[in-house]
């Protein structure tokens, strides 16, 4: 986007420069089946809807195993960290959490949704974007128009509500996306949403390293780039890793600023942020890629 609609929209820097100009690629017949998986589960997203007459577990397990399949298509291979303490791991947890991560790409959706779905909040003009609007709309995306500042107590308020009902919802608070090896600040607003439900929030530190172990940038949707040619340039690529780590849980406080500054440094793996009691951490490769 060339012009900020208000000074405090978020923006990023990154541009189509940050994508690397060469990658390890499958081969065409790879590059062709992946795509037939693609098409195969968009065709199938209305389907989702009869997924909500299955228990939860089974529900939970089947958008799971969807996510994990398209993370496998995308050249995709997940890694899980596990840092929270044996009490505030999720299973069986009635309240709501407010999950807080990085914006790197459309591929962070797949990668969160793998390890735990829940409801995102995201750019009203993805609700448009044909078989993908259609499947934002079954996982029951929160719509956010960035430009309209009016808007946003009514966002708060609906993330409020979902997180009262029980939900785990999932928020971008940098705003926009960025290309991986740079990244904005967490922006403060939606926080004030856990705040009211008084319910934790849980920071996740997400990196895409490269077959070297580094930062890398190939599923960087950032500047110029459209969501066609971010999928293809995924669809042929191989050897990327998605990092993940659950970071401890942040108590929602009172002040929803120090919230953010609280997520943002557990995010970026900060040790004041990281609680010294930790003993164990769990890693576990949840999806390896074809």
């Amino acid at each position: 986007m060339s012009a900020r609609a208000h000074p405090w929209m978020p923006h990023s820097p990154c541009g189509t420069g940050c994508l690397p100009r060469h990658a390890d690629r499958v081969s065409l017949l790879t590059y062709a089946g992946r795509w037939l998986v693609v098409l195969v589960a968009l065709a199938g997203a209305p389907a989702l809807a009869a997924g909500r007459l299955l228990p939860a577990a089974a529900r939970i397990a089947l958008v799971q195993r969807c996510s994990r399949a398209l993370l496998r298509c995308a050249g995709l291979r997940l890694t899980v960290t596990d840092l929270r303490h044996r009490g505030e791991r999720d299973t069986g947890r009635e309240t709501g959490v407010l999950v807080v991560a990085p914006h790197v790409s459309w591929t962070d959706v797949l990668v969160l949704t793998a390890i735990a779905p829940s409801g995102f909040v995201a750019r009203a003009d993805l609700l448009g974007w044909g078989a993908l609007g259609t499947l934002a709309r079954r996982m029951r995306v929160i719509p956010i128009e960035r430009e309209n500042l009016r808007d946003l107590p009514e966002v708060v308020a609906r993330i409020r509500t979902r997180l009262q009902l029980g939900d785990r919802v999932t928020v971008f608070p940098e705003g926009t996306t960025w290309c991986g090896r740079a990244h904005g600040r967490f922006r403060a607003a939606l926080f004030q949403a856990a705040v009211d439900a008084e319910c934790p929030v849980q920071p996740v530190r997400l990196r895409y390293l490269d077959g070297t172990g580094a930062v890398g940038t190939a599923p960087a949707f950032v500047g110029d780039d459209t969501i066609g040619a971010a999928i293809r340039r995924m669809l042929r690529h191989r050897g990327t890793v998605a990092d993940v780590v659950l970071a401890p849980l942040q108590p929602p406080g009172t002040d929803r600023h120090d919230l953010a500054a609280r997520c943002e440094r557990a995010v970026r793996g900060e040790p004041s942020a990281t609680s010294a009691t930790v003993a164990v951490a769990t890693s576990v490769t949840l999806a390896v890629a074809g």
